[in-house]
């Protein structure tokens, strides 16, 4: 590693640039085409014939077993970190035991995408279309959706309940207890799972199935040790080959670290990120349940850093090194969906975040040197993954916050803030002791939760269209495309007198798909229980071992979740239309505006009407109660009716074992805007649907301030899932000292005063991204923020580029 120093917490803006090694290994990570990879999917097939005999948590610590030791592992020659999810850099493996119908459909048509475009080779083809057969009734998929009910089928298969994720991936949206693995190894858990088996009475039939939890923990925890022991080896045979003398030390460094960790424990800041690097790859390797996130990296890393620090054995230079490394590592992993899924998940996020800043479990600030160090990481890789979320408090320094704002200027869409204010109260109300609540992270984009102590999911369930769901009540409970009755006719709303009669229908509607949606998710989260528990995962996750429980299964301490909630603004427009224009005003009549909607305002006067609703009635997002007040009443029936359902885990361990909503809408706003009709917003039919909480495009006319003020009115404290806002701004508005003073101010403001969940920002300005729409070669590393992640714009569908352009760019 280069002897760089770097004084972090100094020069405001002063980033250090990467060192000629990192530079070097970001470019070819850039360069590096993603793949579809058939190496996993073989291998996993290969274990299912093999093992299928076996019990189920047994038969899928083998699977990970037989991957780990036979999937090609490479070391790339200007890496420092070391471990690979494919047999090449960004190429996605397939993972058949959770779907297969959708991979060979769709085979031919990966590179003819228009956005998050793969390539497959014609023998990776033949090697997935020889496994296939094995696999048909025989996927999550299958399992899942066979489980349905009939009635609750509908909604899925109509779209407006979306959970496609949620039965073609594993879970994800977890971070594991990263702290303890490297501070006392993987040994640590596999003591105590030889003290727990010592203690069995098997002549329980409870007991006798935790004997097969254990004995799987133990698999997986000695196939993660022989696969680190395969890298030693490899940087053993790499040091002989080499020239150079400065890469064969390093080499031969790999090589001692990779024989300690992850099994033994980490004596230093080297040890320790490579740990962690190799455990969140495996997690990744075991499951492609997306959102597996590093947790509190600046809280368990920094003893490892000060220590190695005070000792002469490491330089700020070398720990940015490393943690650039991992940054650039992190992004080598990949993810290849349905196109059904993409539609919900654009530019192929991983969403893997990391959390510095907040408080200690005492209240105390927690910045440390780490977090300024991770900043400075951040900003030299420069790169959509990972996340970044910074954990607000009233005692986050200016220094602190203004280093924030000069890494937003980057143009990253990160940090995010998350608001330790709301955060932690909220779960403290729920159930959850003060010391974990005090140690939250961030998961995934803006959900949160305990990290080693939570469940899948804390959000990331089923998704529901709450602008297609209006449609269908004012159609008398008919969808109307498809024409079939899903809902109660509460009576169609060109038969309507009153707004009062509407919102009573859309109430009592609400609750009826809330509860279809709870039918989907138990479904799906059953179909995972019975068939695809992730070990490793579960073994690291406090406190499975104790209970000789996977995580499915009730193994957590905490086990909250909740499904995401789509198209907020243009409800809260939508309904304020109505209720002005039709209802008070009466300047359009019910049948008009229906007419209207059925002809997606194509019909003689029905421009001149569109322009009436897009103008003439109060918009949200800038401070009117009149509408704001109207999309918290319209909310408050979801989240009243979700309170009531217990997800599967209830009563089987865990403290919670309930729901709440969240607003974490990720891309989902173009995917099911495809399948809504005109709304009565204003809005064409097809078109996305308003992204998060973030106002509708062009909607929020009175500045930041207005926007912070109408989204805070919003019941956060019980919206726990995140409730997530967007915010654009043009670079140039940063470049003068005194407006980044203005944005710390205004985010103070917002967190402090008004209680406001959570913000991240776009920098960037339309004519740059116009030009990259135009000229992609020239903006391969254009990153903007989608949704609660970032992207590469120019990997995006035009269509998600298009609703990332006419977002509202704010002033100061």
């Amino acid at each position: 590693m280069v002897m760089t120093k770097i004084a972090p917490t100094t020069t405001l803006g002063d980033f250090g640039k990467l060192t000629p090694k990192m530079r070097r290994y970001r470019e070819d990570i850039l360069n590096a085409k993603p793949y579809v990879d058939p190496e996993r999917a073989v291998l996993t097939t290969e274990a299912y014939q093999k093992y299928q005999d076996q019990q189920v948590d047994i038969l899928r610590a083998r699977v990970l077993e037989h991957i780990l030791h036979n999937m090609t592992i490479f070391i790339e020659k200007d890496t420092l970190l070391v471990g690979n999810q494919a047999q090449h850099n960004r190429w996605a493996p397939v993972f058949p035991e959770y779907s297969m119908n959708w991979v060979i459909d769709e085979l031919d048509t990966f590179e003819k995408r228009s956005g998050d475009v793969f390539y497959i080779t014609d023998d990776a083809k033949e090697q997935l279309r020889q496994i296939a057969p094995f696999w048909q009734h025989n996927t999550l998929e299958d399992r899942g959706y066979a489980a349905f009910p009939e009635k609750s089928k509908l909604f899925y298969d109509l779209g407006l309940i979306g959970a496609d994720g949620n039965i073609t991936s594993g879970d994800g949206h977890i971070a594991v207890n990263y702290e303890t693995v490297i501070k006392y190894g993987l040994v640590s858990y596999e003591q105590r799972i030889k003290e727990q088996m010592e203690q069995l009475d098997l002549t329980d039939i409870d007991q006798q199935k935790k004997l097969y939890f254990y004995q799987a923990g133990l698999i997986v925890i000695k196939s993660v040790r022989d696969f680190a022991a395969r890298y030693a080896l490899l940087a053993e045979q790499e040091a002989k080959k080499t020239t150079s003398s400065e890469r064969h030390a390093e080499l031969l460094e790999i090589a001692r670290i990779m024989h300690k960790i992850p099994y033994q424990p980490a004596d230093t800041f080297y040890e320790a990120i490579q740990s962690v690097w190799l455990i969140h790859l495996v997690l990744q390797i075991e499951s492609n349940g997306h959102s597996v996130s590093y947790g509190r990296l600046d809280q368990y890393l920094e003893p490892f850093y000060e220590k190695d620090l005070a000792n002469g054995q490491i330089t700020a230079g070398q720990a940015t090194e490393l943690l650039t490394n991992l940054c650039m590592k992190t992004l080598t992993i990949n993810k290849v969906r349905s196109w059904a899924h993409t539609e919900f998940s654009a530019g192929s996020p991983l969403y893997q975040n990391i959390t510095i800043g907040g408080q200690t479990k005492d209240g105390k600030d927690a910045v440390n040197s780490m977090s300024y160090l991770i900043l400075n990481a951040i900003v030299q890789a420069h790169l959509p993954q990972p996340n970044l979320t910074v954990r607000y408090h009233r005692g986050l320094s200016d220094h602190f916050m203004r280093q924030c704002v000069e890494v937003i200027k980057e143009g990253l869409g990160m940090p995010a803030f998350n608001n330790d204010e709301i955060i932690i109260p909220s779960f403290i109300s729920r159930g959850i002791k003060k010391e974990d609540a005090y140690n939250y992270s961030a998961i995934g984009c803006v959900e949160t939760a305990v990290p080693g102590k939570w469940g899948y999911r804390c959000t990331g369930m089923s998704f529901i269209n709450f602008p297609r769901t209006l449609l269908i009540v004012m159609n008398g409970g008919k969808d109307p495309e498809s024409g079939k009755q899903l809902l109660p006719n509460y009576g169609h709303f060109t038969e309507m007198t009153s707004y009062a009669e509407l919102f009573t229908a859309w109430d009592k509607s609400l609750r009826e798909i809330t509860r279809q949606s709870v039918i989907i998710e138990n479904t799906c989260d059953l179909a995972l229980e019975q068939n695809y528990p992730d070990i490793l995962c579960s073994v690291l996750t406090e406190d499975c071992i104790g209970r000789g429980k996977t995580i499915k299964e009730g193994g957590t301490i905490y086990d909250f979740i909740s499904g995401l909630q789509v198209g907020i603004a243009n409800l809260a427009d939508s309904l304020a239309a109505i209720k002005k224009l039709v209802f008070e005003e009466k300047k359009i009549s019910p049948a008009e505006l229906w007419q209207a909607l059925t002809d997606n305002f194509q019909g003689e006067g029905q421009e001149e009407l569109r322009q009436m609703l897009l103008n003439e009635a109060p918009k949200y997002g800038n401070d009117n109660d009149e509408v704001d007040q109207l999309i918290v009443a319209a909310y408050q029936p979801y989240i009243d009716e979700i309170a009531k359902y217990k997800n599967t885990r209830y009563g089987r361990g865990p403290i919670g074992g309930t729901r709440y909503a969240g607003t974490s809408s990720i891309s989902a706003n173009v995917g099911q805007g495809h399948s809504t009709l005109a709304t009565p917003d204003g809005r064409y039919a097809r078109t996305p649907l308003s992204e998060g909480c973030s106002p509708a495009h062009s909607m929020d006319r009175d500045g930041p301030t207005a926007v912070f003020k109408s989204v805070a009115k919003l019941n956060t404290q019980a919206i726990t899932g995140g409730v997530l806002l967007n915010q654009k701004m043009s670079p140039q508005l940063l470049r003068s000292a005194d407006n980044c003073e203005k944005l710390v101010l205004l985010l103070r403001t917002f967190f402090n005063r008004l209680h406001g969940y959570h913000v991240q920002y776009n920098v960037v300005d339309k004519k740059t991204l116009v030009d990259a729409q135009q000229h992609p070669d020239k903006h391969r590393d254009l990153i903007v923020r989608v949704a609660g992640y970032s992207a590469f714009f120019v990997g995006l569908s035009k269509e998600t580029q298009d609703d990332i352009i006419e977002r509202t760019e704010q002033s100061i």
